[in-house]
């Protein structure tokens, strides 16, 4: 069935005028009509209908190609973006972006001061699901790319184009999306670093298609001259790594012409290469894992009714698979887990749903981990996520981000205003619809039951309670801690910035207040970078960015020695160590 979607005859004889150099076309002052996007991809690209969202891009600023230019996670300096849903879209066929499409920070065409403006148009490409839950939904698919939409292979994206736009004076603007976003590149082993892909038959089965789960090996020093050595395996969550380098690991010394920033990073890569095949570093197994959904760039590393059994799959499946192949122990005292931001939040999400798996969690600037502060809002005692209610006559806005300063870039409404206009259904790839999908139930259409509206911030309470019981780590350690406590002993260690930008330190404190007066005892450790954004992650000495690559230097041998300490009798804790 062909899509059905507005007319793109122009009334009237209306003269197109080319945009010269660019191939789009713009509607002559005359008799234009309304201001309108008329976009479309050639039979070049696809003979075959396509099912997705097609984005439309406009920016001020021409440094970076529009599509770039979309800051869905601070929603600070995004430019105007407008989406469309598209079903069977055929090659040559036009989607309509006209002054109905609500788009964001722009609400309408009509809120774009006239002038000249770079375009762009993309479309990100969905497949259909029949998932083992009975539901059908269409989704984009990850292709090796980690969910960004706009590098996702496969998707076919339009030239920048310089367009005069002008609402009071209409016309038409047509935009063709003839390029195609290239394949990645596979990644190639090295001596140390191996990349391991491996088909999943419980996420298979969920999806209804065949999916995989990922990881970045690292191996210790001396692992080929100690074959009969058998390792600890540190696992490391968080967002979706392409290869080692994008992580701390860099086997080669700073480029002569990196500065600033880019210098530092690569300078404190270069030292952990070092630092790890070094004489006294801790010799165990790096695992970086790739599990990236239909939803996000991953899956946050637990079981879940829109996402299916990550958890399963990685605890269950991926990690004695690269034990096996990697002389790991492949004990539960030989496993810890650390990761920062989302990999935070992983690293303590496994560890207390999967008490017996694992023996410890170094949770760096974790996402939230109590609901009653997800951010800025309370989800059980407030009524709206966007704006606080406790007086009738006004409506002031929840924060979003800001600086260490305090100084507010955004609202929690503007981060999820953005991400409506990325995607219906949350498909957006953002980090609010990740969360969703992770914590929340399915809905009746298939897709995640919102926790609140996102057109006005609306909470559902249903869906909170869901939230409460099933992924609130505060509330699940609180009410089964007579269970939970003797096996978390000792295990749980937390950094978070006393400014972290998206108000993640408010829950931290508030896991603070259980832990400290938790019986039995915690034995917990908490660090607090004051003044600190995110990801803080308990270096003192350095700024965040080169911190986040001396974990492995500063936490590696204290995480050693608990296993050490912790090891069951007759357990081998001298063969790794050399």
């Amino acid at each position: 069935m062909r899509l059905a979607i507005r007319s793109t005859i122009l009334p009237g004889a209306a003269l197109l005028l080319a945009v010269r150099g660019w191939g789009a076309l713009a509607g002559s002052a005359a008799d234009a009509g309304p201001l309108r996007f008329a976009i479309s991809f050639p039979s070049l690209r696809s003979a075959q209908p396509l099912d997705g969202r097609v984005l439309l891009f406009i920016s001020d600023d021409g440094r970076a190609e529009p599509r770039t230019q979309s800051d869905q996670y601070r929603a600070n300096s995004t430019r105007p973006i407008f989406g469309v849903d598209v079903d069977d879209l055929y090659p040559g066929q036009d989607v309509i972006v006209d002054d109905k499409i609500v788009g964001w920070p722009a609400r309408s065409l009509k809120d774009i001061p006239a002038g000249d403006y770079w375009a762009q148009a993309l479309i990100n490409r969905y497949e259909t699901f029949h998932r083992s839950d009975g539901h059908t939904i269409k989704m984009p698919m990850d292709q090796g790319e980690g969910q960004h939409w706009d590098s996702k292979p496969g998707n076919f994206y339009s030239k920048p184009a310089k367009v005069h736009v002008d609402a009071a004076r209409g016309g038409e603007i047509r935009i063709s999306m003839d390029q195609e976003i290239p394949p990645i590149a596979p990644n190639k082993d090295t001596a140390q670093v191996k990349y391991i892909r491996l088909q999943n038959d419980r996420l298979t089965k969920f999806w209804g298609r065949p999916m995989s789960l990922g990881a970045i090996v690292t191996l210790p020093q001396g692992w080929d001259t100690h074959p009969n050595a058998r390792y600890p395996v540190l696992i490391h969550h968080g967002h979706f790594p392409r290869d080692a380098e994008g992580d701390t690991w860099r086997d080669k010394p700073p480029e002569p012409s990196a500065r600033g920033q880019r210098r530092d990073t690569q300078v404190a890569g270069y030292q952990f290469y070092q630092d790890w095949n070094g004489p006294k570093f801790p010799r165990m197994i790096h695992v970086l894992i790739q599990h990236p959904t239909p939803y996000f760039d991953d899956s946050y590393a637990v079981n879940s009714a829109n996402n299916g059994p990550y958890g399963d799959a990685i605890t269950l499946d991926l990690l004695p698979y690269i034990e096996k192949q990697f002389r790991g122990i492949a004990r539960p005292w030989a496993r810890v887990l650390t990761g920062g931001s989302t990999g935070g939040w992983e690293a303590f999400g496994v560890q207390v749903m999967y008490p017996d798996a694992y023996n410890g969690a170094w949770a760096l600037c974790p996402d939230p981990i109590d609901f009653r502060s997800y951010r800025s809002v309370n989800i059980y005692d407030e009524h709206n996520a966007y704006y606080y209610e406790d007086n009738p006559w006004k409506r002031t806005p929840k924060p979003g981000y800001r600086d260490y300063r305090d100084h507010l870039y955004s609202t929690f409404e503007d981060r999820n205003l953005v991400e409506l206009a990325l995607g219906s259904h949350g498909r957006s790839a953002g980090q609010h619809d990740a969360w969703a999908s992770v914590f929340g139930p399915v809905g009746d259409d298939g897709y995640y039951k919102p926790l609140y509206d996102k057109a006005t911030g609306a909470i559902d309470p249903e869906v909170a309670k869901y939230w409460r019981d099933n992924y609130d780590l505060r509330h699940i350690l609180q009410r089964d801690w007579a269970k939970l406590g003797p096996k978390l002993r000792g295990k749980i260690h937390i950094t978070s910035g006393t400014m972290d930008n998206g108000y993640l330190n408010n829950a931290v404190y508030q896991m603070e207040e259980f832990l400290a007066r938790a019986v039995p005892s915690s034995e917990s450790e908490i660090i607090y970078g004051e003044r600190r954004e995110h990801c803080f992650t308990g270096d003192t000495d350095h700024p965040n960015a080169v911190g986040s690559r001396t974990v492995h230097q500063r936490y590696m041998p204290a995480m050693a020695e608990w296993l050490k300490k912790t090891a069951p009798a007759g357990a081998d804790t001298k063969s790794w160590v050399y």
